[in-house]
């Protein structure tokens, strides 16, 4: 397995670097541009461009501008609940962008499958050309076997301490036809980094370790990460120089994972 070389994303046939992008950490436009040039190019920003996105609007219109729009995977979150149809803002955030459409629309995030009133307002989006593909992310996982057939992209929090995923979600996936797999919360929320989280003796991990142990996974397409510079970018981007997890590499930090996930349980008992 080579991560330096695109994958599909499921049934929605498109061709994407195995490192998603996020918006909402604040890296400037060139660390995005620079993370494109190397393959990575999925890009999510938060609902309808608000927030911390308007660096990644900039790599977006630029690289756009250059005529590779079509290289492009542009996603987006939703966290409205409602009838989309009626949100004249998402094309406004269209306009904001300078497209005419968005690659995959992200439902979330969901406790239980959303709505048929949110579900026929994405649908008409489709049919009306503004999207192209219907996601969903949710921390429920039982969520994604009620959608196998009705959205074509799943985000689910997958990493070392919350892998649930490997008996709730990817099971459930049809060998053909399936969503595409986008992993995030790959470092949990930083706490797979830290010194003070590990078991004795245990180095922490650092970001890629993180990501590969994601993409180590046969049913993930790809892995997100956010970054705050270019400098952080970059390191991220060593994610494409190295190859799945070696057993020994998987079997430690399967073992941090649950030391973690132990001391999390005990704090609540």
């Amino acid at each position: 397995m080579d991560f330096t070389e695109k994958t599909i994303l499921g049934r929605t046939g498109l061709a994407v670097g195995r490192l998603g992008i996020a918006s909402s950490y604040g890296a400037p436009t060139e660390a995005y541009e620079e993370a494109f040039e190397r393959g990575c190019n999925y890009f999510l920003l938060g609902s309808f461009i608000k927030g911390r996105s308007k660096e990644m609007i900039k790599a977006i219109r630029n690289i756009s501008d250059k005529g590779k729009r079509d290289e492009l995977v542009v996603a987006m979150h939703d966290y409205t609940h409602n009838i989309l149809l009626q949100r004249p803002h998402f094309k406004s955030g269209l306009k904001t962008l300078g497209l005419s459409h968005i690659d995959v629309l992200i439902l979330g995030y969901y406790v239980k499958v959303p709505g048929q009133g949110v579900m026929s307002g994405a649908r008409k989006l489709k049919q009306n050309g503004l999207i192209r593909h219907i996601g969903i992310a949710s921390h429920n996982r039982k969520t994604f076997k009620e959608l196998i057939t009705e959205v074509d992209v799943f985000h689910v929090r997958y990493n070392a301490v919350n892998s649930g995923a490997e008996q709730d979600v990817f099971p459930y996936l049809p060998e053909e036809n399936h969503p595409g797999v986008v992993s995030y919360t790959a470092t949990r929320w930083g706490q797979l980094l830290k010194e003070s989280k590990m078991p004795p003796g245990e180095e922490p991990l650092n970001a890629v370790d993180c990501y590969r142990f994601a993409l180590s996974h046969p049913d993930v397409d790809l892995v997100m990460t956010g970054t705050r510079n270019l400098e952080m970018m970059r390191d991220n981007l060593g994610l494409l120089d190295e190859g799945p997890l070696s057993g020994d590499e998987l079997t430690r930090i399967r073992k941090i994972g649950e030391y973690i996930y132990g001391r999390k349980r005990e704090s609540e008992g």
